[in-house]
């Protein structure tokens, strides 16, 4: 198994030595950083089968200045990153900065061609507009190495995202009951183009909603992928963890 997006920099530390034991369940974990108080951290946290991306998120996207700028270029070359982000769009939280938003992913989608890494995007919001700017700023800057996280299924950006030849990596939303539509996006999607994630600590899949999540509950949101898709569940961890390390480039 290949869990492609986790913060185990907001790990407690019971839960991140409870996390680091499963570590051998896992082929790889990318664990992402997120604003600049946390690359040191998640840097620390990258060695053995845990691999880095470091970025801005999009509500810290108003950080943006000179001197991150040049801070994310230093993390950025160090030899455990194998991805730029988690950047993209997020109008849920904050609507308001939408244009520092698209400056900072400006920003790091350079940095991430000019290094030859995977762009992590995020997109959230409450009507569907962080999807379709998303899925417009896609298709005008077609990104080489792109991962669409926790992706939620939004029409324009699934369009969007095959134009592109994205990667669609599923958290744990895909397993709830609810979510029929993702199920339906998840069994159209090439096969080529499909990750599995936790977000954790976030995201909890069935059956562990409103707990806290960890890496090694991926195998659930993997179990229903393959349910899906009408495979074996170690024929879609093998295709999971093949496409993961295409796209992270950690073998």
């Amino acid at each position: 198994m290949t869990d492609t997006h986790a913060h185990l920099d907001f790990l407690e530390e019971e839960e991140l030595a409870e996390a680091k034991a499963h570590l051998p369940e896992l082929k790889a974990v990318l664990t992402l950083g997120v604003d600049p108080g946390r690359w040191e951290k998640t840097l620390a946290l990258a060695e053995g089968n845990v691999y880095a991306a470091v970025g801005l998120h999009p509500t810290s996207a108003h950080l943006l200045s000179p001197e991150v700028e040049e801070a994310l270029r230093h993390y950025a070359r160090h030899p455990r990153v194998r991805a730029i982000g988690e950047s993209g769009l997020d109008y849920y939280w904050t609507p308001e900065t939408k244009p520092a938003q698209l400056k900072a992913l400006d920003f790091q989608a350079a940095l991430a061609e000019a290094l030859g890494l995977p762009l992590v995007l995020h997109v959230r919001s409450k009507d569907g507009q962080a999807e379709e700017d998303l899925a417009a700023w896609l298709m005008a800057h077609r990104p080489k190495r792109v991962v669409l996280h926790a992706f939620g299924g939004h029409p324009a950006l699934e369009a969007a995202g095959l134009r592109v030849e994205a990667y669609f990596s599923f958290a744990g939303p895909l397993t709830y009951r609810k979510n029929q539509a993702l199920r339906e996006a998840a069994q159209r999607l090439p096969l080529d183009r499909l990750l599995v994630e936790t977000d954790s600590p976030f995201l909890p899949p069935e059956p562990h909603r409103g707990r806290r999540n960890l890496p090694h509950l991926v195998r659930h949101t993997l179990a229903k992928l393959a349910e899906v898709r009408g495979m074996a569940w170690a024929e879609m961890e093998s295709i999971t963890d093949e496409n993961a390390a295409t796209c992270f480039r950690w073998t």
